[in-house]
């Protein structure tokens, strides 16, 4: 399943268009429609869990716990303070911060794209664009790790504390970004409009924070994927020299494989899908990944076709929690494929790439590579 999820997926959207894990205590829908539909309803399936009468820890409250209308004025003060910023901008610096560290890679024999490009990459830009400090990136991996850990707590409920624990020091240093000098950037943006919001101190903090985690964990991940599926279809990585593809091919890159593969919903009254009873209070998960290569919604979904319009993946989410940052997400990938493209080597595997043991995230662990000499 690490390594090729996508046949297995394909055959759960025939046969089993939603199905029962005994596991995870979930509904499980794998159809493109289905999954879309769920997303989009959140009178029906609802991100806040507090609607079914849970409780959510005050270190876990943020914008990904509440649902509209609760949820508008936090969702827009994000929003617009990505908006505010220059992405053309943070684009050209993070096409400066790649091909300073290709320069340096240049002259090794072989490295780790995971090690010494995505995860330091990943964390500058993410720190540019907020416009925070860069955090150590050893203790933002363990951060960035516990997180993605505490996803897979349907299948690992022993990784509920690791989680936690992460979230908690997330929180501490978002509060410490929030009392320090301020920079330009997306922070800046929200401290001078928080007040408009009219939302509790916390939620804020907490957003901030874990809108980091999001933007690094999307870009590390993505990264790997991206680079070794270009390194795997190098006529695909020459295409992209043609701008109008780059367009459509960095969304085509995010659908064919992307690292989300999956979020859950809870239902808050009695449905049906395809037949099938559900009841309030129960945990739907939409598997994502089996949607983004659906054949109903995209012809020859196992290809890249770099292309493909119109393509409404799902690699960003759906509805009112889709990813608040994906223009962002798009612009590193670009810039990290334009860089590729310029390098003076071409880069090559240079070993064998192994997946993290994560299951909500798709994501490489190591993936030796080299520039030719």
């Amino acid at each position: 399943m690490l390594e090729d999820p996508y046949p297995h997926y394909a055959e759960l959207r025939e046969q089993y268009p939603i199905f029962w894990h005994e596991g995870m205590k979930s509904w499980v829908v794998t159809r493109y429609r289905d999954c879309r539909d769920v997303l989009r309803n959140h009178e029906l399936f609802a991100r806040d869990r507090r609607r079914v009468g849970e409780e959510i820890p005050e270190f876990r409250q943020s914008l990904q716990t509440l649902d509209p209308p609760d949820q508008a004025p936090l969702r827009s003060l994000i929003m617009n303070a990505f908006r505010s910023q220059d992405l053309d901008a943070v684009g050209e610096r993070a096409r400066a911060r790649i091909q300073e560290l290709f320069r340096k890679l240049a002259e090794q024999d072989s490295f780790d794209w995971m090690r010494d490009v995505a995860g330091p990459v990943a964390l500058s830009i993410t720190a540019d664009l907020l416009g925070v400090p860069e955090p150590d990136p050893d203790l933002y991996s363990d951060i960035s790790e516990g997180i993605a850990q505490r996803m897979d707590a349907g299948l690992k409920p022993a990784n509920i504390e690791q989680g936690d624990l992460a979230r908690t020091r997330l929180n501490a240093l978002a509060e410490e970004w929030f009392a320090g000098d301020e920079q330009p950037g997306v922070l800046k943006d929200i401290k001078d409009r928080a007040a408009r919001a009219g939302m509790p101190m916390h939620y804020i903090s907490n957003s901030t924070g874990m809108m980091f985690n999001a933007s690094y964990g999307t870009v590390f991940a993505t990264a790997g994927n991206v680079a070794l599926t270009l390194l795997r279809h190098p006529d695909a990585l020459e295409r992209l020299r043609d701008e109008r593809l780059l367009r459509t091919g960095v969304d085509e890159l995010v659908r064919y494989d992307g690292p989300a593969q999956g979020t859950s919903r809870v239902a808050t009254r009695t449905t049906e899908i395809h037949g099938t009873t559900i009841e309030p209070g129960q945990i739907v998960l939409t598997l994502l990944a089996a949607a983004n290569r659906d054949p109903r919604e995209f012809p020859r979904p196992d290809e890249l076709v770099l292309d493909r319009t119109p393509n409404r993946h799902l690699g960003f989410g759906w509805g009112t929690h889709a990813c608040v940052g994906a223009m962002f997400g798009q612009v590193a990938i670009r810039e990290l494929i334009v860089c590729l493209l310029a390098a003076p080597q071409r880069l090559r595997p240079a070993g064998t790439a192994t997946r993290r043991q994560t299951a909500t995230v798709r994501s490489l662990d190591v993936f030796p590579v080299a520039f030719d000499r």
